[in-house]
């Protein structure tokens, strides 16, 4: 609601600038709109094919790449796993790992002769492979490179995962590649990444005897993630099941978009959750595509990161190209625009001057303007139109003063309130000397809301005041009930500050008064509550214990109220039901939805010889303090 209202205000300051405007320069812009309209249009869209083109080529060429990169990272998982099928499928192997005895030298020497040398073929018909080893679980004669026992790594992560695994294949991505044999002599590990495949070897069945480990450098499992970027474009990642990133470190897009790492993960995250990715991505106002591809065998993500600076530059070569020929264009047309129409419009120009004149006050003297058409027409017509504004000028003056007699006559007719007060007073003492308690009670409260009713500051009034003034009015209406209304109240305190509209409450409440008692009960009851105190909205329940009101006629009675500020034009209760209960609730309507809104107003509910109910939804507003930290509205005080 408040942002059509924006629009509207924006649309008609436009509407009054473009008012203010001279005709020539209004049909100037006429002309360039109706001569470029359909020429931008074709421009734009021009643009937009050119710009969606060079997105398409840029896309479909990463793609590309992030394919064949996928083909080679198959290829290297399928000679790993070959490498590792052919270590743990030789029973010499198993064998020797699973020996709990040490092998005589006879026995060390077959060994090294035969099943050694078949899995240093590995490497050599492989040389991608970087190591191949095994580990034994058993004392055995360690045989570097390949032969190791268990305990030099027994205690790293990646190990005890692949363990877990049972026999199957266990993938494992390291940003080094220690060297076991010098691991424990005060080396550092080279800064080199490699992956691993890991199998575990049981025999028998379920008993742990060892694992087959096959490692490969990632420069070579994947080269594209560490190749240096050759036209500063494109940039390549690998990120593994555990969210690390592998990739290159010089020319790295990472490190100069440091929020660029954080956003891949969250986007794994949910594309891991939802299946969706996103390949648009922005920061440091450069932007880039982040293109994605899943390696389910190794349970890691293929991330291809392109650069679309070169693709941005081209569109917007492209881009001021055409606003450079709309520009020429516009030019020229404004030009002969200018002159055509600086000769046509003189004659207007003329009138134009002649009607300044008059508005500053100079005595309108006549104006000739020859040849006919329009303007000449409106040259006579202005003429006839001076000399009827005279003849209206004086007929205004007249009813002027007449008004303002009318005003003074009926402010001298007014009563003094001051006068009805003391007389009141009088009246209340008169009763206390007869000792009409009654009477003097009833004049007390009928005071107060006169009182009230007069002291008119303002449309706004506490929860509080209007509380008092349904008091004094169910006292004052006791007096003609054999059996009074009993008028109970469930209000917090804090909301008696509350912000109403002055007697808003008081036609809700002469309506329970007038029509929901029919005869002399004895148990007559209004209930006053407020509820949702705590919330940014209130509401203000009024119920009495009367007749109710028919299902048919509460439904007419809640459309009506419904409808009330829904149009342009404002409800107005008319005819005897109107005369006959005031302002009523209709009225209070109109006047809630005018000052607070649509989304505000009255709501009747009733159940038909049990009770009616009215609830007042009202914004929650303190006329004094602040209640709580959910005030949704500033105090107007």
């Amino acid at each position: 609601m408040m942002r059509g209202k924006r629009l509207r205000a924006i649309w008609d300051s436009l509407m009054y600038w473009i008012g203010r405007r001279s005709l020539q320069s209004r049909l100037i812009a006429a002309y360039i709109f109706i001569i470029l309209g359909p020429c931008l249009l074709v421009s734009f869209y021009s643009y937009k094919a050119i710009n969606n083109m060079y997105l398409r080529d840029a896309e479909d060429k990463s793609i590309s790449l992030l394919e064949m990169e996928q083909l080679h990272i198959d290829t290297q998982i399928e000679s790993m796993v070959r490498a590792v099928v052919v270590a743990y499928e030789d029973p010499e192997v198993k064998d020797y790992l699973a020996n709990t005895s040490d092998p005589d030298p006879d026995e060390l020497v077959n060994f090294n002769n035969y099943s050694f040398k078949n899995l240093t073929r590995i490497q050599y018909y492989n040389p991608n492979v970087a190591h191949l080893r095994l580990f034994s679980s058993s004392d055995i004669v360690e045989i570097w490179p390949i032969f190791f026992r268990e305990y030099r790594v027994a205690d790293e992560l990646w190990y005890k995962k692949a363990v877990q695994m049972k026999g199957l294949e266990s993938w494992s991505f390291q940003y080094n590649d220690p060297d076991l044999m010098e691991r424990y002599i005060g080396q550092t590990p080279a800064l080199t990444p490699k992956v691993s495949l890991l199998r575990e070897l049981s025999i028998p069945a379920g008993h742990h005897v060892g694992m087959v480990q096959v490692d490969m450098l990632l420069e070579n499992f994947s080269p594209r993630t560490y190749s240096v970027m050759q036209d500063s474009k494109s940039q390549m990642l690998l990120v593994d099941s555990e969210a690390q990133t592998f990739t290159r470190e010089k020319d790295s897009f990472l490190k100069a978009n440091p929020e660029m790492e954080s956003t891949i993960k969250e986007r794994l995250q949910l594309y891991q959750d939802t299946g969706k990715w996103d390949i648009r991505y922005k920061e440091n106002g450069k932007q880039f595509l982040l293109l994605h591809q899943r390696i389910e065998r190794i349970n890691a993500n293929l991330i291809n990161i392109v650069s679309m600076e070169g693709v941005i530059q081209d569109i917007s070569r492209t881009r001021n190209l055409l606003i450079g020929a709309n520009i020429v264009f516009i030019t020229l047309v404004t030009l002969i625009t200018y002159i055509l129409n600086a000769f046509i419009l003189k004659n207007l120009r003329l009138l134009t001057e002649e009607m300044k004149k008059v508005r500053r006050g100079e005595a309108y003297s006549g104006i000739s303007i020859r040849g006919g058409g329009e303007v000449g027409e409106l040259a006579h017509h202005f003429s006839k139109l001076m000399n009827t504004i005279n003849t209206l000028v004086a007929q205004a003056v007249y009813k002027q003063a007449l008004t303002k007699e009318a005003e003074l006559r009926s402010l001298h007719n007014q009563i003094d309130a001051h006068f009805l007060f003391n007389t009141l007073e009088n009246i209340k003492m008169l009763a206390e000397i007869e000792n009409q308690r009654t009477i003097s009670d009833s004049l007390t409260s009928l005071g107060g809301m006169m009182r009230y009713n007069f002291k008119w500051s303002g449309e706004y009034a506490k929860l509080r005041d209007e509380i008092r003034h349904i008091e004094n009015y169910t006292k004052v209406m006791n007096i003609r009930f054999d059996e009074p209304i009993l008028l109970k109240l469930d209000i917090p305190e804090e909301a008696l500050e509350l912000e109403m509209l002055k007697m808003s409450l008081q036609p809700i409440v002469e309506n329970a008064v007038k029509h929901a008692w029919i005869g002399e009960e004895s148990d007559k009851q209004i209930l006053i509550q407020v509820l949702d105190w705590q919330n940014h909205d209130v509401q203000i329940i009024v119920t009495d214990n009367g007749i109710g009101i028919h299902a048919e006629d509460l439904s007419v009675l809640n459309q009506e109220l419904q409808s009330i500020g829904m149009n342009d034009k404002l409800f107005r209760s008319s005819g005897p039901e109107a005369n006959r209960n005031g302002i009523g609730l209709r009225n209070v309507q109109e006047r809630i939805r005018l000052y607070y809104g649509n989304e505000y107003g009255l709501r009747v509910f009733s159940e038909q010889g049990q009770f009616t109910t009215v609830v007042m939804s009202l914004p929650k507003v303190l006329l004094t303090g602040r209640v709580g930290m959910n005030d949704k509205f500033d105090n107007r005080r």
